[in-house]
């Protein structure tokens, strides 16, 4: 019995060593094709995953030695096919991360085996073990965590404006992602790519406004859906002084931050946010000279610095006119374990930050820090002062509700259960990295798990106005209150989610008494639909635009590259 226990040992032993080495083999292991994986991993594969740490979807060391390739290359191919099969694993990961990967179908073969070989040679280089299904089933809570989004029985007809082109040799994670109306009111709108332009659109055609790309040496789109041009906006005073304000990020070469995050982070990504003076307002390419106002290190690749924007509509004598607000996310600390580097006063990590554009009295000289930003007066000298609010994971969309004061909404991307919209108080701390919407999250041993709070621990951070989960949606897209002419619609803040595309809206009564999500019923001629059935694809990275002088609403999708209105409503 021994010797047959013996015998079996080895004989599992030597099939497991036959099948460990059949898999190896099946990946190249040259230097070109190791370089060429590593670039496509950076550029496709890491603002989700990485090959230890947990993020969107799972860690990938590991995974070539557990899987065929024959099974990663099918999966990747159609993550949805592999999903509907029953798969086990697939399965139990879409329960965890509350979402099913794109489909990279349109990828070349070779590109998908230089992707597998490199994460081979990482595995094989660094000893990675594989995620196992068992390690998947520590959720404490699953499936609906909060009320579920009601059917509001309006209906919305969208119709084509116009289609962006996509940019040769892009990625398809990255297209346009901010509309801004002609600050003169008179129709002209404006939308950027993140792959770095900026289109003016006229009479139902786009054409190039502002390349970014011949301005900036280092321009970096790629990798993964949130670098590149992040957002623009028109100074209030454009029409007179012809300032306009962008976003974008840039490859580190060595270029001195105004803010760092960390010594032992070598990042490899800044943001930078400018300032454009047009030689003449009524050019339709732009001209003029450029500066740069504020130079951010970040971590790592995921978010970034996704909007930024002045409050619409203000009078000259009001104390926020011309004040630029700017949502900088936690930069992925929290995904690389590293949740000491922010949701404190020291790091611009998770933070809506406030600064004058037109001041001077910055650390770097560059741009003013209002007199009424709430810890300007701190005494700490490592405090960054440009702080309006605090505590956020990705604030995702800025926007003022007009009617009550100009009060400010902004969402929040969640991690893996809860999608958020916060009314922000300056000053305020809306608790991440240990609360996600009203729940706790530990994030140091799991980011996709929640907990209950007790009663004592509810209110120690702001709590979301509205929130809705993971069996909604999977990814806050920010809107506006919708002030135009279509009577449904108004009092209404209007916002969707980016992955699938569905379109709410919640009320904003003056005592924001109703924190329920409404949906709205897309139509297209005539006839009940789904963006996802108008772009043919179930990730849509799809966004809301607003032309406040003209009241007309807009949804733009990243993935077809389409910029559709809302011409009436039913």
């Amino acid at each position: 019995m021994v010797r047959y226990l013996i015998y079996a040992s080895l004989a599992l032993a030597l099939a497991t060593l036959i099948y460990l080495t059949a898999f190896k083999k099946s990946y190249s292991s040259d230097h070109e094709t190791i370089a060429s994986g590593k670039e496509l991993f950076s550029k496709y594969c890491s603002s989700c995953h990485g090959l230890e740490e947990d993020g969107f979807g799972p860690p990938l060391g590991g995974i070539t030695n557990l899987l065929s390739k024959q099974t990663l290359v099918s999966f990747i191919k159609n993550p949805s096919k592999i999903m509907e099969s029953g798969d086990a694993r697939a399965v139990s990961q879409r329960a965890r991360y509350k979402q099913v990967m794109p489909s990279f179908e349109w990828m070349d073969h070779s590109e998908i085996s230089d992707i597998l070989a490199y994460i081979n040679e990482e595995t094989n280089e660094h000893h990675l073990v594989a995620m196992l299904v068992s390690d998947t089933a520590a959720h404490k809570l699953s499936g609906r965590l909060v009320r579920p989004v009601k059917n509001s029985g309006i209906k919305i007809e969208l119709e084509d404006v116009v289609q962006i082109p996509r940019l040769p040799g892009t990625s398809p994670d990255l297209g346009i992602v901010t509309l801004r109306p002609h600050p003169s009111g008179n129709g002209v709108l404006f939308v950027s790519d993140q792959n770095g332009i900026i289109y003016r659109i006229s009479e139902n055609k786009a054409e190039v406004f502002l390349d970014v790309r011949k301005h900036i040496k280092d321009f970096q789109s790629g990798p993964g859906i949130a670098t590149g041009l992040g957002s623009f906006d028109f100074h209030p005073d454009f029409l007179h002084n012809g300032l306009l304000y962008v976003t974008h990020a840039e490859t580190f070469k060595g270029q001195i931050p105004d803010y760092r995050i960390s010594d032992s982070i070598k990042a490899e990504v800044q943001w930078v946010i400018s300032e454009w003076k047009m030689d003449n307002i009524n050019d339709k390419v732009f001209s003029g000279p450029h500066r740069e106002l504020l130079r951010l290190h970040a971590p790592t690749f995921a978010h970034g610095c996704q909007d930024i924007g002045f409050i619409p509509n203000i009078d000259k004598q009001n104390p926020d006119y011309g004040l630029l607000y700017i949502g900088y996310g936690d930069g992925g600390s929290n995904n690389i374990k590293r949740p000491e580097l922010g949701h404190h006063l020291r790091s611009f990590l998770g933070t809506i930050l406030r600064i004058d554009p037109q001041g001077n009295d910055s650390r770097n000289g560059k741009y003013g820090v209002p007199d009424d930003n709430p810890f300007v007066d701190d005494t700490d000298p490592s405090t960054v002062k440009e702080i309006y609010a605090f505590g956020f994971r990705n604030p995702h969309r800025l926007a003022w509700d007009a009617a009550n004061g100009n009060r400010m909404i902004v969402t929040d991307i969640g991690e893996s259960n809860i999608e958020e919209i916060n009314i922000v108080d300056k000053g305020g701390d809306y608790g991440w990295p240990n609360r996600e919407g009203n729940f706790g999250i530990t994030t140091t041993r799991d980011m996709k798990t929640v907990y209950i709070l007790g009663k004592s621990d509810i209110d120690r951070y702001k709590r979301p106005f509205v929130q809705y989960d993971h069996e909604e949606g999977y990814a806050i897209g920010g809107g506006y209150v919708y002030e135009g002419k279509l009577d449904a619609l108004k009092n209404k803040y209007i916002f969707g989610d980016i992955v699938n595309g569905r379109l709410f809206y919640v009320n904003v009564d003056p005592l924001l008494t109703d924190s329920a999500v409404y949906e709205l019923t897309i139509m297209e001629n005539g006839n009940q639909t789904t963006l996802q059935e108008m772009s043919r694809t179930k990730r849509l990275h799809q966004r809301i635009g607003y032309d406040r002088f003209n009241g007309e609403l807009y949804v733009i999708t990243k993935s077809d590259g389409k910029v559709r209105r809302v011409s009436k409503v039913y």
